[in-house]
């Protein structure tokens, strides 16, 4: 008798309740990204290239005022614009491309940004060009077997958690404005090996941000969370608790004090993973690809971008590593590199070509929000990257994406040969 009624309550009104709360569930997911799409389908963008002047004497400071004044747009949604209009926060993407050795700087944002990013930009480097430029993705019309293209590509993602920092142009000096012939500038090699492509390759780096407003679960109270800034205290918190004690407090009975001895070799991570977030974040993704005309395409190439941000690591605190790779091993290690076929690696290929033409880390197709475990989803998705985002501060980016000093004598970086002055005052009408 017990056993009917438990399975009467069961499956008439458990089962019933779970399966509408599900749907309901999957119908809030796909009415959500609807609405997202059809707004970010109304955005209007741009592509921006960035002239550098002749003489960059200003340190990636300059740089960093630039990110936080120009592409910080944190705002607060209402419910109405944010769950019935789809409105999402603006995202950015600063570029640096080598057509045929030809290297230059460019960011794409939303018309509507345009204006505040000229004038912070001028702001910065008065001498720089801003000009409009068609986007150079388009010359890329596929990657198949009938294209004359060949593209490889990955994404980066970091070694360790996002609380602890990458080498940043302040560890290498650069924040105390040394002699120009003292300078070791981190973004030396990238342009460099940029500017060695030859006709018909192409090298292809795209850095996407977002203001972070990343959450993170907190264990108590339940269905409660903090921020990365929150986040980084926790991860310091857990690097000294092995160093952490507590002794009773003399005449005092009950109480107790807390004493953390850092040992030496923890006091710097510390003290960069503190100063970490006394600046403001951007969620960021990062991407490259190398593409080339299938008659030049040049696989050392392809291992040498691996390779490109191997200067930004610090064993103590952090790097990046590639991920999403557009090669067999990527799809599962040995078994991949004998079975995958070439028309799949193709596919992959170009999908990673559309997901960088569209400047997509952020809102992601419907394909990665459904919740179909494996080895469902390999049948129904097959082989599609899942993009990996973290929070990077104002002077982690501007590490990555700055203007080169004199000191790099790249004849194929175009800069701004002559500064342009005012007429004097005093002219005669």
């Amino acid at each position: 008798m017990i056993l009917d009624y438990l399975s009467y309550f069961i499956f008439s009104i458990v089962l019933p309740i779970l399966g509408t709360a599900f749907l309901g569930w999957w119908a809030w997911k796909f009415w959500l990204h609807y609405v997202q799409q059809d707004f970010i389908s109304g955005i209007d963008w741009v592509l921006l290239e960035i002239v550098p002047p002749r003489d960059v004497d200003r340190s990636p400071l300059a740089m960093e005022l630039f990110l936080t004044n120009a592409l910080y747009h944190w705002s607060n949604k209402g419910g109405v614009e944010e769950y019935w209009q789809g409105a999402v926060w603006f995202w950015f993407s600063l570029e640096i491309v080598s057509i045929e050795g030809q290297v230059h700087f460019y960011i794409r944002t939303p018309t509507r940004v345009r204006p505040l990013i000229e004038t912070q930009m001028y702001a910065q480097y008065p001498q720089c060009q801003i000009k409009v430029v068609e986007d150079y993705t388009l010359a890329v019309d596929e990657i198949s077997k009938k294209s004359a293209w060949q593209l490889w590509g990955c994404e980066f993602k970091l070694l360790k958690p996002e609380a602890y920092p990458i080498k940043t142009y302040a560890d290498y000096g650069l924040d105390e404005d040394p002699k120009e012939e003292y300078k070791v500038d981190p973004i030396s090699p990238v342009v460099e090996f940029f500017s060695s492509m030859k006709k018909g390759e192409q090298a292809w780096m795209q850095i996407v941000i977002t203001p972070s407003k990343k959450k993170y679960k907190t264990n108590e109270p339940l269905f409660h969370s903090h921020d990365w800034v929150a986040e980084a205290r926790i991860e310091i918190e857990k690097m000294l608790t092995p160093y952490t004690r507590y002794h009773e407090i003399k005449n005092m009975p009950g109480k107790y004090a807390k004493e953390i001895r850092s040992p030496d070799f923890l006091k710097k991570v510390n003290e960069e993973m503190a100063k970490k977030v006394e600046k403001v974040g951007f969620e960021t993704g990062i991407r490259i690809c190398y593409v080339a005309k299938k008659e030049v395409f040049n696989q050392n190439n392809r291992r040498a971008m691996r390779l490109l941000f191997r200067q930004y690591e610090m064993p103590s605190h952090n790097g990046f590593s590639r991920t999403n790779s557009t090669q067999p091993d990527n799809f599962g290690g040995i078994t991949s590199e004998i079975f995958m076929s070439d028309a799949a690696l193709t596919r992959a290929k170009d999908r990673m070509l559309t997901e960088y033409r569209e400047r997509s880390f952020f809102h992601t197709p419907m394909r990665h929000k459904i919740p179909f475990p494996w080895p469902i989803s390999p049948f129904i998705f097959p082989r599609y990257f899942h993009p990996y985002t973290y929070v990077l501060n104002t002077e982690e980016l501007a590490t990555l994406f700055h203007f080169p000093g004199q000191i790099l004598k790249v004849p194929t970086l175009e800069r701004i040969e002559s500064k342009e002055a005012s007429p004097p005052p005093n002219l005669p009408t």
